[in-house]
């Protein structure tokens, strides 16, 4: 009888240490090719040779200087380095929504995302919001129809109080989510709408957050609405504001399928290994 219980009790420690020691995050090691914007148009291949090196193994891109698209996705796919998700710019969308769906398939990408809304620079407007919204389900619907999901990256200046939530908000509910999904950009979350919003929403909007920029705002920085920062704000995750165990849990949880590492600082070679230890550790 004691043995059975010296027994029991160790199985119950075993199951208590693995429920502790349980990672959260457990996405690929992704990160956004902007981190990089110094040196890809130097040598793209030493570049794609310094990703890998870090264990990267997920880019969110879309080609380098001098390089046809055929060609980076072929020097990517040398090194193991997958393209799930890559980027169209707003205009992109108006104009030629199935040329943004050829360069996706080039990639092999799934995901296509846009990160800025054409606006004067801090006067982001209701007008502005309906806009994008037309044209994201517009361009959204396209891109649906040949397998390629469309995410828009918010990018703070979105958080203009709009009845009792935000612009923001109104662009999610009034997007159809059955063709436009969201890539939620933590640092820029934090600095429109404040430290806490990344948990608020991720909560709010289960199913509509597909993609994140994993990136933090350095502490006791204040954020406004203008959609810019200083550099030296962008600090490796978890020296910043980010609540990030409960942000990787709850990004799980809403359907975020791949998280990108994004620096803009001028450290980037520093940062994102220190972020990407960090990472692990969660």
């Amino acid at each position: 009888m004691k043995l059975k219980s010296h027994c029991l009790l160790f199985v119950a420690l075993f199951v208590s240490f693995g429920a502790l020691s349980q990672k959260i995050f457990t996405y690929p090691l992704g990160v956004q090719a902007y981190t990089f914007r110094k040196h890809f148009p130097v040598n793209a291949e030493k570049t794609l040779d310094i990703i890998k090196d870090m264990g990267i193994t997920e880019l969110e891109g879309g080609g380098a200087k001098g390089m046809t698209l055929e060609e980076f996705k072929k020097q990517c796919d040398n090194r193991g380095i997958s393209i799930p998700s890559t980027g169209a710019d707003f205009q992109e969308l108006v104009k030629d929504p199935m040329e943004v769906v050829r360069k996706a398939k080039i990639l092999g990408a799934k995901f296509v995302m846009c990160a800025w809304i054409p606006h004067k620079r801090g006067e982001f407007s209701l007008d502005n919001a309906k806009n994008a919204v037309e044209v994201f389900n517009k361009a959204g619907q396209v891109l649906k129809e040949n397998g390629l999901t469309l995410c828009y990256h918010d990018h703070g200046f979105e958080f203009q109080p709009f009845a009792d939530g935000t612009l923001l908000d109104y662009m999610i509910q009034n997007t159809n989510p059955a063709y436009v999904s969201f890539e939620m950009d933590v640092l820029w979350t934090m600095h429109g709408g404040g430290a806490d919003m990344p948990v608020k929403l991720l909560k709010k909007y289960p199913g509509r957050w597909k993609l994140m920029h994993v990136k933090d705002l350095r502490k006791g920085v204040k954020g406004d609405l203008t959609g810019g920062t200083p550099a030296e704000n962008d600090v490796p995750v978890g020296q910043g504001q980010g609540n990030w165990k409960q942000i990787i849990k709850l990004g799980k949880k809403a359907g975020v399928e791949h998280c990108f590492i994004e620096d803009e600082s001028d450290h980037e070679l520093e940062n994102v290994p220190l972020s990407l230890a960090y990472l692990k550790s969660l």
